[in-house]
């Protein structure tokens, strides 16, 4: 039956995307081996030789265009390619995940020069791709930052300190900065614009922030930039416009990180099932007991409307309806799914899920950061209440 008006809804993922979904799954079944990601955390170590396996299979940058070594897919390809990553295990998914962070901001706005030479290597696994938005200052508010960009014969040049900067370190290729070009802008966030700088410039220095309570083999790191000076034609997208553009960025990236919420509580939602399927307390599996088949159904209908949200925004976002206040809420409810979900498969493991060898204590502390980057919940909130409300006179 077709619904009022003719429009039909369609819920099955196509034969490309389970293809895409059935790949992904062997590879984090062949890559993601419990003894190599307990030795690459206890060394506190990247997952390099993973990363670059993924790059070569193309599950990095799949929604670039064949010109620049994606496989010109849509941004639903690219998160079913991250949720599964990050069920499979949400440390060493998030690291490959992530590996292309910001990059599409030159996809969509930088020169034809800034991507031929960057989008290629970001999929390729060559260098990992950064943004460097958020001050010590600062923190969420961007409609204002301290970093300034002067011109000066024919090139810019960089001074201030960026915080919380993903995928800062030694295998950084770029760093899309949010930059003040316009001092006397009113508002500021009209005098902002975004210039590319290479992660090599001599005026770029980087240091690890320390130790993270999750997500703890990412590169985080804190990035100074001193009298940098980059050529004007590392201007992304207009000058001036940089605030708008990277709002624009954040329709897309919040996304990616609702997709990530969702493949980590999906990971400790499978680990806990298994669990309380084989575990047996007074005589029975404690699968059987009614207390844990209702923490299981909460579970399990709190992940699929997550699901929902974020596949609809991701498709919405295929289809050029771009969405703030939905994009908002998937990845507000995501996130929080996430959290909530990985506590409870805790509560579920008992003693043994406190315990890091069954790696839902892990997840719990992989979820919490879906909560805090690209937006907190409380920015969320207010994305989708200024939709809902508009403009007051």
């Amino acid at each position: 039956m077709r619904p009022q008006g003719g429009i039909a809804m369609n819920f099955e993922l196509t034969r490309e995307q389970k293809e895409i979904q059935k790949a992904v799954r062997a590879f984090v079944k062949g890559e993601f081996k419990k003894e190599v990601i307990e030795e690459l955390l206890e060394n506190h170590q990247f997952p390099e030789k993973i990363w670059r396996k993924a790059a070569e299979l193309g599950f990095i940058g799949i929604h670039f265009p064949e010109a620049y070594s994606g496989q010109d897919l849509g941004v639903f390809e690219n998160i079913l390619v991250a949720e599964e990553l990050a069920r499979g295990d949400s440390t060493i998914g998030a690291c490959l995940l992530i590996a292309d962070f910001a990059s599409e901001i030159v996809l969509h706005f930088g020169s034809d020069e800034q991507k031929e030479k960057w989008l290629p290597k970001v999929a390729e696994g060559e260098c990992l791709s950064c943004g460097a938005f958020t001050e010590p200052n600062h923190g969420s508010a961007i409609t204002s930052v301290d970093t300034t960009a002067v011109p000066e014969d024919g090139h810019w040049v960089i001074n201030g300190s960026k915080i919380f900067i993903t995928n800062a370190g030694p295998l950084a290729g770029f760093y899309a900065v949010l930059c003040q070009t316009d001092p006397e802008a009113r508002p500021s966030h009209r005098g902002l614009s975004l210039i590319l700088v290479e992660a090599d410039n001599p005026g770029v220095t980087t240091q690890d922030v320390g130790h993270k309570m999750g997500i703890t083999l990412t590169y985080t790191g804190a990035v100074t930039f001193t009298d940098a000076r980059v050529p004007e034609k590392n201007l992304i997208g207009k000058l001036n416009r940089g605030f708008y553009q990277l709002m624009a960025f954040f329709d897309e990236s919040r996304i990616l990180v609702a997709a990530q919420a969702l493949g980590t509580a999906q990971g400790a939602f499978d680990r806990a099932l298994a669990y309380v399927k084989q575990r047996e307390q007074f005589g029975k599996k404690i699968a059987q007991f009614q207390a844990t088949r209702h923490k299981l159904a909460d579970m399990a209908t709190k992940i699929e409307t997550a699901r929902l949200l974020t596949y609809q925004s991701a498709w919405n976002f295929d289809q050029g309806r771009i969405d703030p206040k939905l994009t908002a809420m998937a990845k507000m409810w995501a996130a929080r799914v996430a959290v909530e979900v990985c506590d409870e498969a805790i509560q579920l493991l008992g003693g043994y899920g406190y315990m890091a060898e069954y790696e839902v204590e892990r997840f719990y502390r992989d979820a919490k950061i879906t909560e805090l980057y690209e937006g907190t919940r409380e920015i969320q909130k207010n994305t989708i209440a200024s939709y809902l409300i508009g403009k007051i006179k």
